[in-house]
This record gives structure tokens, C-alpha cells and sequence, in this order.
């Protein structure tokens, strides 16, 4: 299912990053994704997106009216578009790799840092400092607390993912004993 989500939301967040970037507002589209992608993950919003006796016209109407001021004109027919595709629940995927485009052509990464508890921003730089050295490339941080980790922290950089979690340990301790 995941697979058949990105190959869905690739055009769409590609053709919004080609017009964003043509237009010079990436950090607006990059807003208005963002915020939509929010609204279409929202528990509540899924159940009318899924409902069949929602029609397209009202769909378009609800999310348009959320989106109040917030977003341009095109976002608008983007958003028009994807009702009328049966594609709005793609909307977050499109957001992601809208952002993962943005950051590969600003030469970013997106890291995420799951921890087993909360972290304080120093530690945070530490590692973001260590992290801009082996990949060259800026670091967006963003944070995630899994007690079931136990201690330590897991990376996850793009495609590399850095387990230095207790949990993570105690697996490959498992795997090596064939447990």
C-alpha cells in the first residue's frame, strides 16, 4: 500500500515543486502542503474523505473552506484536482516528497530522531553537527519520543538509519543467537 501511495503522489508533488520552483515560493508551497497534508491526516477528516456519500463538490467545498486564506490559487486547483482523481488521502505522501525535493535542491536532509526520551536541544546539536559532517549536506532535524526503545536513539536519515536504541541492540543480540 505504501508503495502504491508514493507511485501516486510522485507526479503530483513533482509538477507542485516544478511550478513552485519556477514561481520562487518554495517555503509557501512547501506551507500549503504541509498544512493540508495535516488536514487530510486528521482522524476525522479521513472519515469524510472516505464516506461515498460525500460528493465531490461538497469534498472540494470542506477542504477549500479549511484551507480558508492560506492557500494560493493554485494550491487551491491542486487540491480541486485531487478530489475529482480520487486522490486527496495521497495528499501527505505529496507533502513528504514535496519537502524531500525542496531539501535535495536547498542540499538538505530531513533526520528524525527517535529517542527513548525527550532530548535536550544541545544534544540535539551535537548529533545534527555530527550528522552535517558525514553527509555534507545541511540537517532538518525533527524529534520523536519511543519509550518502547528503551534507552539510546535511533537515526533515520533518508535511506540510512543509525540504531543505537537498547531495543535495537537486544534484536540484533537475538538474531545473532537465532532466538
Amino acid at each position: 500500500m505504501a508503495i502504491e501511495i508514493s507511485s501516486i503522489a510522485r507526479p503530483y508533488a513533482e509538477a507542485a515543486f516544478a511550478f513552485a520552483t519556477e514561481n520562487s515560493n518554495l517555503d509557501l508551497w512547501s506551507e500549503m502542503l504541509e498544512f493540508m497534508a495535516i488536514v487530510v491526516a486528521d482522524d476525522a477528516m479521513k472519515s469524510v474523505i472516505g464516506n461515498p456519500a460525500i460528493d465531490q463538490e461538497s469534498l472540494t467545498r470542506l477542504l477549500l473552506e479549511i484551507g480558508g486564506g492560506r492557500l494560493s490559487d493554485e494550491c487551491q486547483n491542486l487540491v480541486k484536482l485531487l478530489v475529482i482523481n480520487k486522490k486527496v488521502p495521497a495528499l501527505p505522501e505529496i507533502a513528504a516528497q514535496f519537502e524531500a525535493l525542496k531539501n535535495k535542491s536547498e542540499g538538505a536532509i530531513d533526520v528524525v530522531i527517535t529517542s527513548a526520551f525527550e532530548m535536550k536541544p544541545a544534544q540535539e546539536q551535537i548529533i545534527a553537527d555530527a550528522l552535517k559532517k558525514k553527509f555534507s549536506r545541511d540537517i532538518n532535524i525533527s524529534n520523536v519520543t519511543d519509550s518502547d526503545l528503551i534507552g539510546g536513539i535511533r537515526i533515520k536519515a533518508g535511506d540510512t538509519v543509525i540504531d543505537g536504541s537498547i531495543k535495537g541492540q537486544l534484536h540484533k543480540l537475538a538474531n545473532e543467537l537465532g532466538i
